[in-house]
């Protein structure tokens, strides 16, 4: 197994506090709404939302979906990583899991820098073309430009 890992980096006006509860506290029940087009519901199957939890995404396919594991989630330094053990995505990049890491750090003028690390952990020597990776970019983009919306549109969403 290869492990190829792809970086993103998002800048913010928001504070990095209100990023996290969207981003990750809030997601569960609030990423239908934001994005209907493309997700239909997110679920806790197993767990209390800390590490070990299981979540399912369907998406608004309704014939897809990705089986999530919390690994760690720190609500005081603003860290969430988690990993997708089950879902189309894995064979579409031929991996046997892909773990995400995303931290939220302090920027300027009391906004945030959002960082994204994706570990792509492949079954034998494949490699995960840069297009591939810059794909996956492009879409956690989108949702994180998504979710900042919400958070501007309902401010008392996330207090």
């Amino acid at each position: 197994m290869g492990v190829v890992e792809n970086h993103l980096k998002i800048v913010s006006d928001l504070p990095p506090e209100k990023i996290f509860n969207a981003f990750v506290l809030k997601a569960d029940s609030h990423l239908p709404e934001i994005m209907p087009h493309i997700f239909k519901s997110c679920k806790v199957l197993e767990g209390d939302g800390g590490p070990g939890t299981q979540k399912k995404i369907t998406f608004a396919n309704g014939s897809q979906h990705a089986k999530h594991r919390v690994d760690l989630i720190d609500k005081d330094k603003f860290i969430y990583h988690y990993t997708l053990v089950e879902g189309e995505l894995l064979s579409l990049h031929d991996c046997e899991k892909i773990s995400y890491e995303v931290k939220i750090e302090c920027g300027p003028d009391g906004g945030s820098i959002f960082k994204n690390t994706t570990k792509y952990h492949t079954r034998g020597d494949i490699h995960i073309a840069e297009q591939e990776r810059e794909e996956d970019n492009k879409k956690i983009f989108g949702l994180f430009k998504a979710v900042e919306g919400h958070v501007l549109a309902h401010p008392e969403y996330y207090r």
